[in-house]
């Protein structure tokens, strides 16, 4: 069983920045891909940005050239940092790691308020 905890979330107004950090308890060496995901209609979850464990990553549309995602597999730590923050980016950030199609889990979330 792996636990992840993310961190660094919190309020922040219109244009600033945030980091948001995903610690696991366990070793992420192993972990094919990592993703952040914002709750999305339909109570599902959208892929905001991922890396695989070669380091390619894959952003959605609305946060390409502001958001950007990295792993440290020695600190077993996958990192977002937000960049020009707009209200539209609040919601609850999660951190999932997929290990195969059916091994996988997720954090708790950390929540992140944009003001304008």
């Amino acid at each position: 069983q792996v636990q992840l905890v993310e961190s660094g979330g919190g309020l922040v107004q219109a244009g600033g920045s945030l980091r948001l950090s995903c610690a696991a308890s366990g070793s992420i060496f192993s972990v094919n891909f990592m993703g952040w995901y914002r709750r999305a209609p339909g109570n599902r979850r959208e892929l905001v940005p991922g890396i695989t464990n070669g380091g390619r990553t894959t952003y959605a549309d609305s946060v390409k050239g502001r958001f950007t995602i990295s792993r440290d597999n020695a600190k077993n730590t996958v990192y977002l940092q937000m960049n020009s923050l707009k209200p539209e980016d609040t919601d609850v950030y999660y951190c999932k790691a997929d290990y195969s199609g059916s091994n996988y889990y997720w954090g708790k979330g950390t929540l992140v308020t944009v003001s304008s």
